[in-house]
């Protein structure tokens, strides 16, 4: 069986993209990712599927989408496959077309609730495109799952599509014997909008603590631009973006996470990000959002400080709370090694493997 995932996303970056296609792989699955091919972009890492780049000249905006889209579609029409799978909105629409044509069944990932997000919600002519693209389409995509029961929850009242939860965990692994240095924090994932740099970095006046910021992404050049308004060269790092497999040894050597949303537009209420995971299975305890998805999990196992807004105030006195209370901090830290025994890959994998070996049937 022949599977061909598509994101707009560059291919090194994706670590649940590598994840779930090195497990379909692995099962023995014909895998090919279709991804963009951006300037200065770093050659493709070696995997055990096939990975493909498409070209464009336009880097960004309605040019970039158009563009990809067109390209996409021909790509899809004229390879050979099985299954088709988009991933979120933004290439859905030739996964759909030519599963039409070419009588090809077709599944939705929904990384996000792609319409709910903050940089579409808050512009009315972006959420109109993205919006009209979602509730005509998804509903056409029976087959599908998400990365929360939220998320899933509100495409089944909204859209009436029944799709299950995969949620975006890392694999269990053995964990490094932890060095002994300064209390680092340590961010990872998207520097976009939502995700509360405007107000962790003057936050950090009050914190006394380095952070490392890891990811790029729509405010990048906001979030050093506060940092210098701030004053806080000296106090918090840009790595920019860090491949999958050397952010776990920075992550490891951390004294703790941040996993801050701005509570705007629904996709963010529902999130279950990624990295709320990679700090668990990294044995660092996090300081996180009192979310619904979150608050379940923080519930079973206590792995995080949640906080109820997003302030300045509240950031420091959250992260003050964990760099201070020793207690407190080794109780998350032993959860976290019981949590990871229960959240990671090697248990995720095997409802993504039943997916597609019904959809095969």
């Amino acid at each position: 069986m022949r599977i061909i995932f598509t994101v707009t996303n560059d291919l090194n970056y994706d670590g649940r993209m590598i994840r779930i296609c090195n497990s379909l792989s692995n099962a023995g699955y014909r895998v090919t990712l279709v991804g963009t091919c951006f300037e200065n972009a770093e050659p493709l890492q070696q995997q055990n599927y096939k990975q493909k780049r498409i070209r464009l000249h336009a880097q960004k905006g309605f040019g970039f989408y158009f563009f990809y889209n067109l390209k996409l579609f021909f790509f899809l029409l004229f390879r050979k496959s099985d299954i088709l799978c988009c991933i979120d909105l933004d290439t859905m629409l030739p996964v759909y077309f030519v599963s039409i044509l070419k009588r090809k069944t077709r599944a939705y990932d929904a990384h996000e609730y792609f319409s709910q997000q903050k940089e579409i919600v808050t512009r009315p002519k972006i959420y109109w495109f993205w919006h009209l693209i979602e509730k005509n389409f998804v509903p056409k995509f029976k087959n599908g799952y998400s990365v929360s029961q939220g998320i899933a929850d509100a495409f089944r009242k909204k859209y009436g599509v029944e799709y299950i939860v995969i949620r975006n965990i890392p694999p269990l692994k053995i964990l490094p014997v932890k060095a002994l240095r300064a209390k680092s924090l340590i961010y990872r994932g998207s520097v976009n909008e939502g995700r509360g740099f405007e107000y962790l970095i003057p936050a950090m006046k009050s914190v006394n603590a380095k952070l490392i910021i890891c990811g790029n992404g729509n405010f990048f050049k906001q979030a050093k631009k506060l940092v210098f308004e701030n004053e806080l060269q000296h106090k918090i790092e840009f790595k920019g973006r860090i491949f999958p497999s050397e952010l776990d040894a920075i992550t490891a050597d951390s004294y703790l996470g941040l996993n801050l949303i701005e509570m705007v537009g629904h996709n963010q209420y529902l999130s279950l990000a990624n990295k709320f995971f990679d700090y668990i299975q990294n044995a660092v305890p996090q300081l996180t959002m009192n979310f619904p998805e979150y608050r379940k999990i923080n519930d079973q196992f206590e792995v995080a400080v949640l906080i109820d807004d997003l302030s300045e105030d509240s950031i420091a006195a959250g992260l003050n709370h964990l760099l201070e209370d020793e207690e407190l901090y080794s109780r998350l830290r032993e959860n976290c090694l019981k949590a990871r025994q229960i959240y990671n890959w090697q248990n995720e994998e095997k409802k993504l493997l039943d997916f597609y070996n019904q959809l095969k049937s």
